[in-house]
């Protein structure tokens, strides 16, 4: 290994890792409830969704550094994935709330684990999706 890319991989997961602290920061403005004080609080089903969110994200971004020579290329396919993760995410739960009275953030709120286990499985289901593609 030479200097070079020891240097560019400092960039390319600094430059990952503040993408991804964004993104999740994004993601916890859609919800109706405090993603970190439901956390500090110890419910479980924030927790479960919170965490497979972030695998989600990261495996997104992990595909899109492994598929991209150009850092800007893969954070700006990042940026895109996300926008169309959340975009997947909200239809499938507009769904699931109409059709089987589901509200996941109510539930998952609420501390009902299955609630945040099936909230956090879209987004993992979504990012390997997404994936697929790149």
């Amino acid at each position: 290994m030479d200097f070079h890319i020891l240097v560019s991989m400092v960039v390319w997961t600094v430059s990952g890792a503040v993408l991804l602290f964004v993104l999740m920061f994004v993601d916890s403005l859609f919800t109706r409830y405090n993603d970190l004080e439901e956390l500090k609080a110890g419910n479980m089903a924030v927790t479960t969704r919170f965490v497979m969110k972030l695998l989600a994200q990261a495996f997104i971004l992990s595909s899109s550094i492994a598929a991209s020579n150009s850092l800007p290329d893969a954070l700006l396919i990042s940026i895109v994935s996300f926008f169309l993760l959340l975009l997947l995410e909200r239809t499938v739960r507009l769904l699931l709330a109409k059709w089987g009275n589901l509200d996941l953030d109510h539930g998952t709120q609420l501390g009902k684990i299955g609630y945040g286990l099936l909230s956090g499985s879209l987004q993992i289901t979504g990012a390997l999706i997404i994936s697929a593609f790149m």
